[in-house]
């Protein structure tokens, strides 16, 4: 098991290149289910829910190429053969298998996803739409029975808005008799990019990034290639960094467009931005001025940036407010923000941070994937070293961390954990 070593105080120069999106791969891979013939995945993150996923793939007979960041997908060989235990339960994404399993063999056997741990996350929704589509949906013994004679299109209204209630019962629909209409759907960059994927192979989808989609099954659909869109989080994510530690950082493979809420606040805080077309130059600010953020869906500001931003938020002048409307749970960074002398305290959904202060390096342990980013970024701008443990969570969402990092001026280094270390881990 190893740590991540960082020393702070390194500024940080040059250009990042953003990998494909983690959100829209972990719907795109399963999607492939539905063809008939091979499908190829352009631009692919290097990260283990990839891996994960490939591997559930074979698991149900589907021959997986995957060299160079593309995937090629052969689903023809494919059976329905359940999935309730092992590499199912260690990503939360693993639930876009029902849709895709149900579209194709009209019956699945999924074990309750895993992932981080972000509070209730309920699939209720996922389910209503399956049943509206004419799904028997039972849970027996930890794993979500699927069953259906035929699939038929109805109207189906979400009461939450849900990127993957809305992406699961887009992939059960495309080969559903009839018509689908899914009211109040999720917006988000990553469905577009799933319907793309779909419409290549036959699909015919419309009105996918508004929250009315509608979809006309077929019988049939094809192979195809598709390349993925850039990872709006991890861009996010290195502009963050840009801001806190940079000296001029330029973000390429980027789309602007999908990151305008946080462009906003960074240049409320003081930060110098300028976008063009597939880049982002984040430039430092002389001062750094404090600001409120709520999350909401797109295009509102995305809850995956709250954690990294919180740490952030401590090098600026005055009070923050951080307010998590997503998800209730997604403030377990914090204490370990305040190992490093972060001042920040959590009342409800909402954390408040005074700055600015001086972080101070220290043995810190992530959560969940978008707290190990901002543990990352706090031990940028920490004076002395930090080691963060959970390295598990960072690698499922942020390809070659390392590397980008230290290809910008940053000291940051992998070390394996002693038996001592590990011992402690478990204890803990």
């Amino acid at each position: 098991m190893e740590k991540l070593m960082i020393a702070g105080g390194y500024p940080l120069k040059g250009t990042v290149r953003i990998s494909g999106a983690k959100n829209s791969a972990v719907a795109l891979i399963p999607a492939t289910i539905l063809a008939e013939s091979p499908v190829k995945i352009e631009g692919l993150p290097d990260i283990s829910d990839v891996q994960i996923l490939k591997d559930l793939l074979e698991e149900i007979g589907g021959t997986v190429e995957f060299s160079e960041n593309d995937m090629t997908v052969d689903p023809s060989s494919m059976i329905s053969m359940p999935l309730p235990n092992g590499k199912v339960k260690k990503l939360r994404a693993s639930y876009y298998l029902m849709g895709a399993m149900l579209g194709r063999f009209k019956k699945a056997v999924i074990g309750l996803p895993g992932g981080c741990h972000l509070g209730p996350r309920p699939i209720d929704q996922h389910i209503k739409g399956f049943e509206a589509l004419g799904a028997r949906v039972t849970n027996e013994q930890g794993a979500i029975y699927l069953r259906a004679d035929e699939l038929c299109g109805a109207r189906i209204y979400l009461d939450v808005v849900s990127v993957g209630a809305t992406i699961n019962i887009m992939l059960a629909a495309v080969r559903a008799k009839g018509r689908t209409i899914i009211e109040n759907a999720a917006k988000e960059p990553e469905i577009i990019d799933v319907a793309t994927l779909l419409t290549n192979m036959g699909a015919k989808i419309k009105g996918a990034g508004t929250d009315v989609i509608r979809i006309d099954g077929v019988d049939h659909l094809h192979g195809c290639q598709h390349t993925i869109i850039p990872d709006r989080i991890e861009a996010g994510t290195y502009m963050i960094v840009g801001a806190a530690a940079g000296e001029g950082v330029l973000i390429d493979n980027v789309i602007p467009h999908h990151l305008e809420s946080l462009i906003a606040k960074l240049r409320e805080m003081g930060v110098q931005i300028e976008a063009n077309d597939d880049q982002v130059f984040v430039g430092p600010a002389e001062k750094m001025k404090a600001v409120d953020i709520k999350t909401l869906v797109y295009p509102g500001f995305p809850t995956d940036l709250q954690q990294p931003l919180t740490s952030l938020l401590t090098g600026a002048e005055g009070t923050s407010m951080v307010t998590d409307t997503i998800y209730s749970a997604r403030f377990k960074h914090i204490d370990e923000l305040r190992r490093m002398n972060a001042n920040i305290k959590v009342e409800g959904r909402s954390a408040i941070i005074n700055g600015p202060v001086q972080l101070q390096g220290a043995k810190v342990k992530a959560s969940d994937l978008r707290a190990g980013a901002a543990l990352v970024i706090a031990g940028l701008m920490a004076e002395g070293v930090t080691e963060v443990t959970g390295l598990e969570h960072i690698d499922r969402g942020y390809s070659h961390l390392v590397e980008k990092l230290n290809g910008l001026g940053a000291t940051i280094w992998r070390e394996e954990m002693s038996k001592e270390e590990m011992e402690q881990m478990k204890n803990a």
